[in-house]
């Protein structure tokens, strides 16, 4: 039997958190919303930690240093897309030259 991945809205892991917080009973609450004891659990360990809110996740703010190593990588695969396109344009030229 094929297991399906549900994915759960923020606030209904937050609502059933608070639902186990409330009642104690893990096993209560997930029977009852017909979801795994362990996801609710997993949310329960989230929940505690700060990783389950509903406020935004913190900006990562990079340095000048790393905006300029994407840049310098995206430069570096845009030139090497210019080169094999001319490697395949002299194949094609030297081919019809013959």
């Amino acid at each position: 039997m094929k297991q399906s991945n549900r994915s759960y809205s923020l606030e209904y892991k937050i609502k059933a958190v608070e639902l186990s917080n409330h009642r104690g009973s893990l096993e209560s609450v997930a029977n009852e919303l017909g979801i795994s004891s362990k996801n609710i659990s997993r949310w329960r360990q989230q929940y505690n930690a700060g990783m389950l809110s509903n406020s935004e996740p913190p900006q990562v703010v990079k340095s000048k240093e790393a905006i300029e190593n994407i840049a310098l990588r995206k430069a570096l695969k845009d030139a090497e897309l210019e080169r094999d396109i001319l490697k395949k344009a002299l194949g094609i030229f030297s081919k019809s030259d013959r």
